[in-house]
């Protein structure tokens, strides 16, 4: 796990220098890459797609750009924020928790964020295309593609009187999530079961009302926490052999049995681009949201002969992925 105070660095950074080299160096840039969630699992990889789109733009950590991690529990994000001011960051780059907290307190030092929602409609930005202020960034659209996963847990379960939803209520985007879920369900008279969990005993809790209530799928809903859960939500998944999607390719990868959703790494590929044309000179307010052009359904067969499930070939053909 990366320490939310720990200063990433590699061999071949100012440490390597001679001493006469560092002083005729101008002062590196930092970035601040900032996340409400510890510990996570994809974090590595967030980071390391973060670092590439950096390269892309010509930057190159621990030559050109340094860049301190912070992580840790929504409340503290305000703590973490003011420690990254106080280190002259030149650039602040947070998921959608991170990066309205930074926006609370700073007006000056530019923000990316990485967002699974409508950034308009959580207040990060006033428009897409003219976002103003010192606010940018990438958002996957992961909240908004509820009801389309939806129509893929219908069509494996026609028959499904309920499909239950896990979702963490803390999360900002979850109201959105869980609102417009309802208004796909209410006209197909789908009965949804919407259980909160925001910690691993409450997801316990909840497969088990799931399980009592009758449910015939499950739906996982936005959010770092419910990433971070993806190991405990397959094995309680494939338990009670409840087949699931979620918005998070990660999940299939797991043993979960679909997903539905873009490419969060390559989001933050993207906002590593972005914030190396910031620290460039460009303002955060002239570059437009990034929105994702490709979405990824992506189906597990062997969860699915795991559940006694078979597929049906219309969803075989509209996947984009199928694990065997």
């Amino acid at each position: 796990m990366i320490g939310r105070r720990q200063f990433v660095t590699f061999l071949g950074g100012t440490a390597a220098w001679p001493l006469a080299a560092r002083a005729q160096q101008p002062p590196m840039p930092v970035v601040g890459f900032l996340r409400n969630a510890s510990p996570e699992p994809d974090a590595t990889n967030r980071l390391t797609a973060f670092r590439q789109g950096l390269k892309e733009a010509g930057f190159i950590e621990g030559q050109n750009v340094a860049i301190e991690y912070r992580s840790d529990q929504t409340d503290r994000l305000p703590l973490l924020v003011a420690d990254l001011l106080s280190r002259q960051v030149a650039v602040i780059v947070g998921n959608t928790p991170s990066a309205l907290a930074a926006k609370a307190v700073t007006t000056k030092v530019p923000i990316v964020f990485v967002t699974g929602g409508d950034p308009v409609r959580v207040g990060l930005v006033a428009s897409l295309n003219r976002p103003g202020g010192n606010v940018t960034g990438i958002s996957f659209i992961t909240a908004e593609l509820g009801s389309k996963q939806l129509g893929f847990l219908r069509d494996l379960r026609p028959a499904a009187a309920r499909i239950a939803v896990l979702v963490d209520p803390k999360w900002p985007l979850t109201q959105g999530f869980v609102s417009e879920l309802r208004a796909a369900a209410l006209p197909i008279g789908q009965q949804l079961i919407v259980l909160n969990a925001s910690s691993g005993g409450e997801i316990e809790t909840a497969f088990t009302t799931l399980v009592q209530r009758g449910a015939g799928a499950l739906q996982v809903g936005v959010g770092a926490f419910m990433s971070s859960q993806r190991e405990r939500i397959v094995t309680l998944a494939a338990r009670h052999a409840v087949p699931t999607i979620s918005p998070y390719r990660e999940f299939v990868g797991a043993g979960g049995l679909m997903s539905y959703a873009p490419s969060i790494t390559d989001a933050n590929r993207q906002a590593g681009i972005y914030a190396g044309r910031i620290l460039k000179g460009e303002n955060p307010g002239d570059l437009p949201v990034v929105l994702p052009t490709k979405f990824e359904f992506v189906i597990n067969l062997k969860t699915a002969k795991a559940l006694g499930i078979e597929i049906p070939d219309r969803l075989l053909i509209a996947a984009d992925e199928v694990i065997e």
